[in-house]
C-alpha cells in the first residue's frame, strides 16, 4: 500500500464529519462535482413523498397555512442563516440566483442615493452576474466599470453606487477577501453585493460580523438542494426599511391578499419576495438541509482545507511532473473549496476520468475542476482521484 493510501486511511480514521457521508445517496464513484450539483441527502425522497402525496395530495390549498408552506420562504432562509454567518430574519428563499443578483444590484444603486452613477462588477465574475450587472446599469442609468477584486479598493469612488463580487472564483476556486473589500467599499461611501454561490455550505462567510450589505447565494451546490433549487438573498438588517426591490411582486406586499393597486411593501427580509414560492423545490431544499443540524461550519472549513490540501500532495506525488499546473491558490486564506488543475485537452481527459469512476467537470478551454464537499467526501476517495488522473495521464 502506498503512503498516500496509507496517510488517507489515518486522516479518514480521525476524521470527525466522516459519519455524514450516510445521510447521502452515494455509490462507489468519487464525486468531486459538488460545488455544481451536491449529493442527494438521503431525507429528502421520503419528505417529498409527504409534500407530494399528504400535502399537496390531500390538504391541497390547506397546505399553504397547515404545512407551512407560505412562511417557507423566510423559515428556510432562517436555516440557512447561521451557515453564512447571519443571524434570523435577514434572509429569504426563492427565485432564482440570476434573479436575486438582479434584484440586489439595483436595491444597492437605489440605496447608494443621489450622485453616485457606476457600477463596479467583478471582472472575473460567473458570466450570469456580468450579464445582469450590464441590464441594472442600463436600468439605472450607470456606468458599468469592471473591475478585478485586487483592483477594487483603488477602482472604487465617490462616483461608486454600488459592488458586485464574487466571493470564490468559479474557475480557480480563489477566495477573495470579504472583510477587506467589503471595508474598502464602505469606505467609498458604496454599497457591496456578495455573491456566495462557491463558498455558502463550504467555509465560514460572517455576513453580519463583517457588515455585508446584500448577499446572494444558490443552493445547489454544497448546500445539496437539488438542482435548480431556489437561491436565496441576504438583506442586512438596518437596511431592511430601505431594500427597494426592482421586482415588487404580491408576496412582498405587506397585504398581500388585499389585492391593491398600489403596492406598499412589507416589513424585513419578506421585501425580497416577488411571486409565488416554487413550494416543491422549496421544501426538498428545506428537508436537505437537516443533514447541517449540529454541524459546525469551522469543522467544515478544516476539512475543507485538509482535503484540497491532501488533494494537491496526492497529485504531486502520482501525476507526471508537468503534466499538470495548478490554479488555486496554496494559501488557506485564498482557497475555496475546490482544486483547478490546467492540462492540454482537458475536456477529453475528464471524460476518461468520468469513465473511470472520478467525476469532476470541465471548464474551457483547459481547466479540470474538483469540487470538494467536506459532508460526504473522504481521503481515501481524494487519494483514489489523484491515482486515477495521474493513470489518465500517463
Amino acid at each position: 500500500m502506498s503512503e498516500p493510501m496509507l496517510r488517507a486511511q489515518k486522516l479518514d480514521a480521525a476524521d470527525e464529519l466522516a459519519g455524514l457521508r450516510a445521510k447521502f445517496v452515494l455509490d462507489e464513484i468519487v464525486y468531486l462535482d459538488g460545488n455544481s450539483l451536491g449529493a442527494l441527502p438521503a431525507a429528502v425522497p421520503a419528505r417529498m413523498e409527504d409534500v407530494v402525496r399528504r400535502q399537496w395530495g390531500s390538504l391541497r390549498i390547506r397546505s399553504w397555512d397547515e404545512s407551512g408552506w407560505w412562511t417557507a420562504p423566510e423559515r428556510i432562509g432562517d436555516r440557512i442563516a447561521p451557515l453564512v454567518g447571519a443571524a434570523p430574519g435577514q434572509i429569504v428563499v426563492g427565485d432564482s440566483t440570476s434573479v436575486n443578483v438582479f434584484k440586489a444590484l439595483v436595491a444597492a444603486v437605489r440605496l447608494a442615493g443621489e450622485g453616485r452613477d457606476e457600477i463596479v462588477v467583478d471582472a472575473t465574475t460567473f458570466p450570469t452576474d456580468g450579464y445582469i450587472a450590464e441590464s441594472a446599469a442600463r436600468m439605472t442609468g450607470c456606468t458599468l466599470r469592471p473591475a478585478t477584486p485586487a483592483e477594487v479598493p483603488d477602482a472604487v469612488t465617490g462616483r461608486t453606487a454600488a459592488v458586485l463580487l464574487n466571493h470564490v472564483d468559479y474557475r480557480t476556486g480563489r477566495l477573495h477577501d470579504l472583510p477587506g473589500l467589503t471595508a474598502a467599499v464602505h469606505g467609498a461611501g458604496a454599497v457591496v453585493v456578495w455573491d456566495l454561490c462557491h463558498s455558502a455550505g463550504a467555509l465560514p462567510v460572517g455576513l453580519d460580523q463583517h457588515g455585508v450589505d446584500l448577499a446572494v447565494g444558490c443552493t445547489y451546490k454544497y448546500l445539496n438542494g437539488g438542482p435548480g433549487s431556489p437561491a436565496f438573498l441576504y438583506v442586512r438588517r438596518d437596511l431592511q426599511d430601505r431594500f427597494d426591490s426592482p421586482l415588487p411582486g404580491w408576496n412582498s406586499h405587506t397585504e398581500p391578499f388585499g389585492m391593491r393597486p398600489a403596492y406598499e411593501p412589507a416589513a424585513g427580509a419578506v421585501r425580497g419576495r416577488v411571486g409565488t414560492p416554487d413550494i416543491l423545490s422549496m421544501l426538498a431544499l428545506e428537508a436537505a438541509l437537516e443533514v447541517w443540524d449540529g454541524v459546525p461550519i469551522d469543522a467544515v472549513r478544516a476539512k475543507s482545507l485538509a482535503l484540497t490540501d491532501f488533494f494537491l500532495e496526492c497529485v504531486a506525488a502520482y501525476v507526471p511532473e508537468g503534466a499538470v499546473e495548478s490554479l488555486t491558490p496554496v494559501a488557506h486564506a485564498e482557497r475555496g473549496s475546490q482544486v483547478a488543475l490546467r492540462c492540454p485537452s482537458a475536456g477529453d481527459v475528464m471524460k476518461r476520468l468520468i469513465e473511470n469512476g472520478v467525476v469532476g467537470d470541465f471548464r474551457p478551454p483547459d481547466v479540470l475542476r474538483f469540487g470538494f464537499t467536506p459532508l460526504y467526501v473522504g481521503f481515501a476517495d481524494v487519494e483514489r482521484a489523484a491515482r486515477i488522473l495521474a493513470g489518465t495521464l500517463s
